[in-house]
This record gives C-alpha cells, sequence and structure tokens, in this order.
C-alpha cells in the first residue's frame, strides 16, 4: 500500500484518519493542504476516483464566499480548489488510484 493523506493539521477528521493507519502500523505520507497544497495532477487523480463535486466542503465559510455554489464549470472548480485548500472537504486518502474522502474506515479496511 501506498497511502498518502491530504490534510489540515487541526481537522479532528484528519487526526482520526492518521491514527487509524498508525495503530495498524501502516505507513503513510501525511501532507498538510495549508503548506502544501494538491498539484494539479494530484487533484485529478483523486476526483476521478471519488467525483470533483466530493471534493467541497459545502459547510466551509469560504465555499459561500467563493459563491462555488453558483459555479458550475468544472475547470472554473478544479481552479478555484487549487488555489484555495481551506475549501476541501478532508481527509482526502489515496492508495495508488483508490481514494476517499473523508473519514472512511470501512473502506481502508478493504485496502488492507
Amino acid at each position: 500500500m501506498n497511502i498518502q493523506i491530504f490534510g489540515i493539521d487541526k481537522c479532528f477528521d484528519t487526526k482520526k484518519a492518521q491514527r487509524y493507519f498508525k495503530e495498524r502500523r501502516i505507513k503513510f505520507q501525511f501532507v498538510d493542504l495549508n503548506i502544501k497544497p494538491l498539484s494539479k495532477r494530484e487533484l485529478e487523480s483523486v476526483a476521478a476516483a471519488v467525483g470533483l463535486n466530493e471534493l467541497f466542503d459545502k459547510d466551509s465559510k469560504d465555499y459561500e464566499r467563493l459563491n462555488l455554489h453558483k459555479i458550475t464549470n468544472k475547470n472554473i472548480r478544479e481552479e478555484i480548489l487549487l488555489e484555495n485548500p481551506k475549501v476541501y472537504k478532508t481527509p482526502m486518502v489515496r492508495n495508488g488510484k483508490l481514494a476517499t474522502v473523508g473519514y472512511k474506515p470501512e473502506i481502508w479496511e478493504t485496502w488492507e
């Protein structure tokens, strides 16, 4: 397994995801989105697995501020995600071409 956890260090669900893999002694790479945002290819990879709209945290203050509820163009939504990491729903956990958004241990255990 090649696990990557993309999230924000202060996010409760991101910490739970890290704990899930630590408890099972599964190595992972943690990427803090506040320090290193997703690259375009990383975004495309996760979006291909879960769908672009699943990546947005609709409860985020920035979601409303950026009028994302009104923007339907896929390319524009991707660009906004790349430039505004606070709009992501976290954690995003990737294992090769597989990915999840949010805390999903029921899916991660099928990866083991």
